[in-house]
């Protein structure tokens, strides 16, 4: 692969850092401000708010431009976004720092994606978009621990500092190995490419991406519940388990951009399954620790491994405007980061148990492999030839 992808994924390293990395250092941040901890968790819920508001109007408004340098300007924005959390004198500028960052998020993804996909051959795509998720996925396995080990030992601020240092070394190894790719220029204005939203396969891709990835992301939020409370596992020992979910993000992604490649298809229906199966799986056995690490391990990999293959997927309908959409299906991702949190949540509101989120994760995984079904089989999917799917787009 290009060693322009590893500038790219580093880059993907910073981002999952600011994003999650805050988990793990909320007590000290609610401490520092004297503010409450669920005001202090509107630093994660504004940043993904954010991430949706800016992985589609971000990118449209950068889509005229060069893609690297597309790229190399959110990454300023990014650093600033960070510099500003790390040395944010009152909780309003810690928060202000927060969504600045978070502005930059789904359009570098966005944008980077296509930037991956164009750096190699047609049948090596999804890979390609494999290897610059993969800096997100190493964020879960090592920077967030570490994170929040170094915020937990010399103050939170200094993993703000060291998460705005990455920043600068991406922006110099982007500089240095990501060729300019120009995006293409239409007559008819800046918005023209909003115009994809027209297609009923755009759409329903992002529907599958809500549902599909929601579906394990909602089961993940309570998850060190579910670990403590049902598993028997001590608090202690929940941050080296949150590890090995994250060994499993990372495999599945790589190999889940493979199986794309080979056949996106037959790839997403298999996850699909494989993933909703796990979930109700580890539902019935999650008072086995034995079990609960298995599937802990399987629920990262499955969910992470449709990553590649969904993001592929909406480029491919996207006609000359694969930049919108992947940052569109950015902001899918989110939503349904959301969507799968807020119905656990009320699952557990409603005293169903610390179970409870997995089997919706299961039911709302399902419910995105029955939209993907229909959608491959509706005018212009992956079911109909080559030549109706040139019709449907033409």
């Amino acid at each position: 692969m290009p060693v322009a992808l590893y500038a790219l994924a580093l880059g993907g390293f910073g981002i999952g850092l600011t994003e999650f990395v805050i988990m793990g250092l909320l007590p000290e941040v609610a401490t520092d401000f004297a503010v409450t901890e669920t005001v202090a968790g509107y630093l994660i819920s504004g940043y993904a708010l954010s991430v949706a508001i800016g992985g589609i109007l971000m990118t449209a408004l950068l889509g005229r431009i060069d893609r690297k340098k597309a790229l190399l300007g959110l990454l300023v924005l990014f650093i600033v976004g960070n510099l500003m959390s790390a040395t944010a004198s009152t909780y309003e500028l810690m928060l202000a720092g927060r969504i600045v960052a978070a502005l930059c998020h789904g359009a570098f993804f966005g944008i980077g994606a296509v930037v991956a996909a164009d750096l190699v051959p047609e049948n090596r795509r999804a890979g390609a978009i494999s290897i610059m998720f993969a800096g997100l996925t190493i964020s879960n396995v090592l920077g967030v621990p570490l994170g929040t080990f170094l915020g937990q030992a010399a103050g939170w601020r200094s993993t703000f500092w060291a998460i705005t240092v990455i920043g600068v070394i991406a922006l110099i190894g982007i500089a240095a190995l990501v060729k300019p790719t120009p995006a293409p220029r239409e007559r008819a204005g800046v918005f023209a490419e909003f115009g994809i939203f027209r297609s009923r396969q755009v759409w329903l891709s992002m529907v599958v991406t809500v549902l599909g990835y929601g579906g394990m992301f909602g089961a993940f939020t309570y998850i060190a519940y579910t670990l403590t409370d049902v598993s028997g596992f001590s608090s202690s020992t929940v941050p080296w388990l949150l590890v090995l979910f994250g060994v499993g993000l990372f495999v599945g992604n790589l190999l889940g951009g493979r199986a794309a490649d080979r056949d996106l298809r037959r790839t997403l229906i298999a996850l699909f399954i494989a993933l909703a199966v796990v979930l109700a799986a580890f539902a019935l056995t999650a008072g086995s620790q034995i079990a609960t690490v298995v599937a802990l391990v399987l629920m990262g990999g499955l969910g992470f491994a449709t990553v590649p293959g969904l993001q592929m997927r909406i480029m491919n309908y996207a006609g000359d405007a694969p930049t919108l959409a992947s940052g569109a299906n950015i902001a899918a991702f989110n939503v349904g980061n959301a969507l799968g949190a807020w119905i656990g949540g009320l699952t557990l509101a409603a005293g169903l148990g610390y179970t409870s989120p997995l089997w919706v994760g299961a039911i709302i995984t399902a419910a995105g492999l029955a939209v993907y079904l229909v959608a491959t089989r509706l005018p212009g999917g992956e079911s109909a030839t080559a030549t109706e799917r040139e019709l449907v787009a033409a």
